[in-house]
């Protein structure tokens, strides 16, 4: 037990050192191992998982899907991260969606959770928006409590030239405050980070994608990602990805099988090692029908 201890403190000091977007809380963790296979170069995607990357994707969503995602941090239980959303398309016109996420990362010791509502709207064929309300928990073991606070996530995808598309995406546009203390009579404010993203996807055929994306929290240097898609069948899609600050690299590939999705994924983070992540997804919509005795 001591020498784990001794581990988990190792790999959360590196990775403090190493990501350039350590905060106190309120961290708005990636959640979908297709993402994660792409480097999570995914502002442009349109599927479940974009009540995480950009909520304008999930208006491309014309049935009620459910889906759950697990991560396991550089084989370490207390860096876990688990999460479930559902999306509902609305009666009435098509391109209106609702969605609801949960994730949770960490332990006992320390965790973060987030409660999502989201709002996905198509206009024609070649524009969509979103918007999501976010309610954030960051607790701290040894009586130190838990912090609540509100935030808010904005989106927008658009077509703009045949087979490109760009997305953008702000997580916290509020600029919500997540603590208020003193340092040596200093009053000092954390804030729930502000993260900005842009991306363009480019569709070389109906096999190959690939998306290009620049990630910016106001405080730090640009992340820059990259990631590639291919669909050799139709029940099978491989994928690669990379990612820069910290540098490291991902692949994975997804079955998609009778209305059932399964994504798995890999990354290195080039000091800690492995990150594994695996999704299922459940289309309601596209049971196998009984074959007529």
């Amino acid at each position: 037990m001591q020498s784990k201890a001794v581990l988990l403190g190792a790999v959360l000091v590196v990775f403090a050192m190493t990501v350039n977007s350590v905060h106190a809380g309120g961290e708005n963790y990636p959640i979908g191992a297709r993402s994660a296979a792409l480097g999570n170069a995914s502002v442009t995607l349109s599927d479940i998982w974009s009540m995480h990357h950009n909520q304008a994707g999930i208006a491309g969503i014309t049935e009620p899907m459910v889906g759950i995602h697990y991560e396991n941090r550089f084989s370490l239980n207390e860096l876990s991260l688990k999460a479930a959303v559902f999306a509902l398309p609305l009666p009435g016109a098509s391109g209106n969606v609702l969605g609801v996420s949960v994730t949770s990362f960490g332990y006992s010791a320390y965790s973060d959770m987030k409660i999502g509502l989201a709002y996905g709207k198509q206009f024609g064929n070649k524009y969509a928006v979103g918007l999501q309300l976010d309610y954030l928990q960051t607790s701290i073991g040894n009586d130190y409590g838990s912090k609540n606070s509100m935030a808010a996530e904005v989106g927008v995808q658009a077509e703009i030239l045949e087979d490109l598309s760009i997305g953008i995406h702000i997580f916290n546009l509020t600029r919500t405050k997540l603590l208020e203390y003193t340092v040596q009579d200093k009053g000092l404010i954390e804030h729930v980070p502000t993260i900005m993203r842009l991306g363009v996807n480019y569709a070389f055929s109906d096999k190959v994608n690939v998306t290009l994306e620049t990630e910016k929290d106001i405080f730090f240097k640009a992340i820059f990602k990259a990631g590639v898609e291919y669909h050799p069948i139709e029940m099978l899609y491989l994928r690669g990805g990379l990612s820069s600050d910290p540098v490291y690299n991902s692949f994975g590939f997804g079955l998609d099988v009778n209305g059932f999705r399964l994504d798995f994924a890999a990354s290195k983070h080039q000091i800690l090692g492995y990150t594994t992540q695996i999704s299922l997804l459940y289309n309601f919509a596209k049971r196998k029908p009984k074959v007529a005795e």
